[in-house]
Parts: C-alpha cells; sequence; structure tokens
C-alpha cells in the first residue's frame, strides 16, 4: 500500500464521518483514527490518548542480540523523534525494571505529524533506556535494552 491509497482512505473516512479504519494484509497492517474534528493533536496538546492516525509494519523490528550479556536491544523502526510517554505530564511507558511483553507499548514515536506507538515485540525485563526523550532516533537505534525471559 502506498502513500496514495492511505491518503484515498482518509479522504474516504472524512466524506463518510468514519472514525476509524483498520486493515491487515500479510506483514502489512494500517489503523487510522479520527478524533476531534478541529483539528489535529499533537503531542504539546498533551491528551492521554492522542488523536491521531498510525500506520507501522506488523512486524516491525523484533528485539535483535546485543551484547554477549543474553541481553536484546528494542530498535526504532523508522526516524522520527521519541517520546517515553503518552504526554508531557504523564510517566513513562516503561522504565527500567518494567516487564513487558510483545505487545506492551514501550514508547511512541512521531514522524512526519503521526505518532506511532512503538510496542516491545518481545517478553523481558528493560534493562536499559538508551534512546533521550523528546531527541530524534534513527532507523535500527537502540532505543531500549531488554532480558529476555
Amino acid at each position: 500500500m502506498d502513500l496514495k491509497d492511505i491518503k484515498a482512505i482518509i479522504d474516504l473516512m472524512k466524506k463518510n464521518s468514519i472514525a476509524e479504519f483498520e486493515l491487515e494484509k500479510q506483514d502489512f497492517k494500517i489503523r487510522l483514527k479520527r478524533g476531534n474534528l478541529a483539528g489535529p493533536a499533537s503531542y504539546e496538546d498533551g491528551p492521554a490518548v492522542p488523536q491521531y492516525a498510525t500506520a507501522a509494519p506488523v512486524a516491525a523490528l523484533p528485539a535483535a542480540p546485543a551484547a554477549p550479556s543474553g541481553e536484546a536491544e528494542i530498535k526504532s523502526p523508522m526516524i522520527g523523534t521519541l517520546y517515553r510517554s503518552p504526554s508531557p505530564e504523564a510517566a513513562p511507558y516503561v522504565d527500567i525494571g518494567s516487564e513487558v511483553g510483545p505487545d506492551t507499548v514501550v514508547c511512541i514515536i512521531e514522524a512526519m505529524k503521526v505518532m506511532n506507538e512503538i510496542k516491545a515485540e518481545t517478553r523481558g525485563i528493560i534493562t536499559a533506556v538508551v534512546a533521550e526523550n523528546s531527541k530524534p532516533v534513527e532507523f535500527g537505534q537502540a532505543l531500549f535494552k531488554i532480558r529476555p525471559l
């Protein structure tokens, strides 16, 4: 699915007052949500559940083995700005010592005004926070270190 198809879906959602759309095909999944029709929400607005569209591949980047210590890394599946919490006032999604599962959201990466929830993709305990909050991250950059369970 390319950007033109996504824009067409968004236009149909607007025209038909559809609030949520989800499509899953093989290794691709897209979920679009429309919230407040006055305009898009931004991270600075600080809603507990931001109103934005998300689009991410189903199998982003699996946790890859890091050092011989048995730790793995949760890596960034995209370029963007990392946010460790859903709003500036909220507690981080995870911290050192947090136990996570494959579907646990560990952070948000904002890319082109779209907030993308990043999931752990593995079960384990967070042992280090590598990336800095509110700073740019690169594709494949380590965000967290995790000890698999």
